[in-house]
């Protein structure tokens, strides 16, 4: 059965990312204008602090934008014992409920800043993630939110192996991030024929797998692939993005399909590329799913 495409867009594809000191921040008005200048209608909340922390504020700011939520990428430490994530969680979902929003993306991170670094788990630790997943996945269901992990390089959920792992130990559905999956080795195609019942969520990113490469190997850090154009605007990478949208559609995926392309920003000129990179990355999408012009249900 087919559905009907929802394409959506997320501040990072700007530049707006939680790391310190990884580029200039653009202001939010700019970002959200040029989102709905390319028919977005939808998006991603960003990291905290771009809009505002108040549930019905960031509603109200969303609104006044003329867009609506999707959800957003919440990076959280998910593995410790001595460390509840449950608080923080009902907290963001205070801000889902006023806007509306139904998608929860959570992204399993070490503790650590950055995306520079792993981490292997104990087994204890694995059990802790896994049964923090479940827990996760009610408590958003209580709200008639979906939750979903988002395996990320640098995050203790980043390898193929790891993701199985989630799948095989914890009822949470995944967002599919079509570069981060890339980057640990996968197959983003097979994992969708494997695990289309998983699939609730789709970040896509296109890959350059030459700078990809450089960063696996440690020659340059992730912020340093990013900056060396290890993101490509849809259809211009390596990550077969077209194969990848096409899985999707045929295992009759329903989630948002968002543009979500890491970005480093550090003048006029690299904000104007990363727009350009977010037109061609849209009409892409558009004629990848068929579409003429459907950006949000």
């Amino acid at each position: 059965m087919a559905h009907p495409a929802r394409i959506a867009s997320a501040p990072i594809s700007w530049g707006v990312i939680e790391v310190p000191n990884w580029g200039l921040q653009l202001e939010r008005e700019r970002v959200l204008s040029e989102m709905v200048s390319l028919g977005i209608t939808a998006t991603e909340f960003g990291p905290e602090g771009f809009l505002p922390d108040a549930p019905t504020e960031r509603a109200a700011a969303l609104d006044a934008a003329g867009l609506s939520a999707v959800g957003g990428f919440f990076p959280v430490v998910l593995h410790r014992e001595a460390e509840d994530p449950l608080p923080a969680i009902e907290r963001e979902l205070e801000a889902y409920v006023a806007s509306g929003a139904t998608t929860l993306v959570l992204s399993a991170v070490t503790g650590a800043e950055g995306y520079d670094g792993a981490a292997e788990l104990t087994e204890t630790e694995w059990a802790t993630l896994l049964a923090n997943l479940d827990r996760a996945l009610d408590a958003a269901a209580a709200v008639g939110v979906v939750a979903t992990l988002h395996p990320h390089l640098g995050t203790v959920v980043e390898r193929p192996e790891a993701v199985e792992r989630v799948v095989a130990g914890s009822r949470l559905g995944l967002c599919l991030d079509t570069g981060h999956y890339t980057l640990g080795g996968g197959d983003p195609v097979a994992f969708v024929q494997q695990h289309a019942s998983r699939m609730v969520h789709a970040h896509l990113k296109d890959v350059s797998l030459a700078v990809a490469a450089r960063v696996r190997a440690g020659e340059i850090d992730y912020r340093e692939g990013v900056r060396q154009g290890m993101y490509q605007a849809l259809g211009s990478g390596d990550a077969r993005i077209g194969e990848i949208i096409g899985a999707l559609r045929d295992a009759g995926y329903a989630g948002w399909y968002v543009l979500e392309q890491d970005t480093v920003v550090e003048s006029e000129a690299d904000a104007t590329r990363a727009f350009d990179n977010a037109h061609r990355s849209v009409a892409f999408l558009r004629e990848a799913l068929g579409e003429t012009g459907t950006v949000a249900a």
